[in-house]
């Protein structure tokens, strides 16, 4: 399975109608392919949309792509709101729940690490250690690296009910040697990025 993320970054004050285009669309999209999730950004970057579509493979990516186009169910007509786009290939970890559909609350982070080459099947053996304990404390909806788009990418996605619960439950899991795992041996992490963003009412996770 993969999954594409869809970053667009609007112009400000244009998010609320991207959204509803979006909307007005997503009925007649998801007859093709279910919608993994919608959000905005509500802490970082601002006036972004994020929406994360499954797929068993590229082809299957598209040849949907294609139907939908031809049906005239997709794209919504948000051009004259965009200023930027970005698409990534995401493969999830073993131990990934894929975004399973269900209700968590406002507050989705989404934590971009860019590492050095090769570093990818460390960092999840690594992980594959302890994740288990720290879900135990708050649920992780998708962990995964790039494929395609911008390489060496390992993104994490948390939910939490709100902004409150999110400093109270990373506080619980912060522990030394059990949060975050500990970087592999030769492992080096370029750049950290952290998002907050909030789901639409369409959205499969809210």
């Amino acid at each position: 399975m993969i999954f594409e993320f869809r970053t667009y970054q609007l112009k400000p004050g244009t998010v609320p109608n991207a959204v509803q285009a979006f909307a007005d669309k997503i009925e007649n999209r998801v007859k093709l392919s279910p919608l993994a999730g919608f959000w905005h950004t509500e802490v970082g970057e601002l006036n972004k949309i994020i929406h994360i579509w499954p797929y068993k493979d590229i082809n299957e990516r598209n040849e949907i792509r294609a139907k939908a186009v031809e049906a005239k169910v997709w794209p919504p007509a948000i051009s004259d709101f965009v200023t930027d786009m970005e698409s990534k290939i995401v493969y999830p970890a073993p131990f990934s729940p894929n975004f399973q559909p269900g209700e968590h609350g406002t507050c989705y982070e989404f934590r971009t690490y860019t590492y050095g080459a090769g570093a990818i099947p460390k960092t999840i053996e690594s992980w594959s250690k302890h994740i288990g304990e720290r879900t135990k404390v708050s649920p992780l909806i998708f962990a995964g690296y790039t494929e395609i788009g911008p390489l060496n990418q390992w993104i994490h996605v948390w939910a939490y009910k709100n902004m409150g619960e999110r400093e109270r439950l990373r506080g619980l899991a912060m522990k030394p040697g059990s949060w975050p795992p500990p970087r592999p041996e030769g492992v080096v992490m370029h750049r950290m990025v952290n998002t907050f963003a909030v789901p639409a009412a369409f959205s499969p996770l809210k």
